[in-house]
């Protein structure tokens, strides 16, 4: 059975310009028949992005597709891909923060039986994913490079960087930015990484595909993270939605 949520969290692309001339129906009466009253708003949602939802929760593509066979709806497997990264292209950046305590961190992933590495960051007070990136090696160049590109996307000016080693003080000494050792706080992004491969288990073994696929990917999953996922700990509100308030 279709969970609910799945139903109820759908991405905000669907009226996104990368859909124009898609020639993919919209979801049915069929959707609403299983239960009027809960469905009925999805009337007119772009199956398309219903697919996309599906995949960045943790659907592979071939489950995404025998999903959406049960709509009446018969696309490739390939197709679906293509949906995913013409959302990803059209996903925006998260909205600028001003953020104070910053947990940043990377974490080694596979991807076709290589290593690379997965930056990320994350605001402490809001949850929200700052930025995150993929680089074929580890190290102060591609943290210093990693935190540049947080520093063009928002005001760090007060930011205190929490961090797990020496390497990341040099990089942030090297960029001006103030930041400690720390390893209680920093759990939260340790956490994060944990929930992103628990949703694709591609992570676990070795991602089969290039490295800018699992970029747009992992670009994808943050966007979710920090636009459609509730979090308790902010009364269920989006980390978009605590740093607008």
């Amino acid at each position: 059975m279709l969970s609910p949520e799945l139903l109820r969290e759908t991405l905000d692309t669907a009226n996104l310009e990368c859909w124009e001339r898609e020639r993919t129906a919209t979801l049915t009466r069929r959707v609403a028949s299983r239960s009027h009253t809960r469905n009925q708003r999805f009337l007119g949602t772009p199956v398309r992005a219903f697919a996309v939802r599906l995949h960045a929760t943790g659907c592979s593509l071939r489950e995404t597709q025998e999903i959406l066979q049960l709509f009446g709806v018969q696309r490739s497997h390939q197709a679906i891909f293509q949906w995913e990264h013409r959302v990803a292209d059209s996903i925006p950046d998260p909205p600028e923060a001003q953020p104070k305590r910053v947990a940043v961190d990377e974490t080694a992933v596979k991807i076709n039986g290589e290593w690379s590495w997965l930056y990320a960051a994350i605001d402490l007070n809001t949850k929200l994913i700052l930025g995150v990136d993929l680089f074929g090696t580890h190290g102060t160049d591609p943290a210093a490079a990693f935190l540049h590109g947080l520093s063009e996307k928002h005001d760090l000016s007060e930011a205190v960087f929490l961090v797990d080693g020496f390497g990341y003080q040099t990089v942030l000494a090297r960029l001006g930015l103030s930041g400690r050792r720390d390893y209680t706080d920093r759990n939260l992004i340790e956490k994060w990484f944990q929930t992103l491969k628990m949703r694709i288990d591609r992570f676990h073994n070795s991602w089969v595909g290039s490295r800018s696929s699992v970029r747009r990917w992992c670009a994808q999953f943050a966007h979710y993270y920090n636009r459609q996922r509730p979090h308790q700990s902010l009364d269920n509100r989006t980390p978009a939605e605590e740093v607008a308030n």
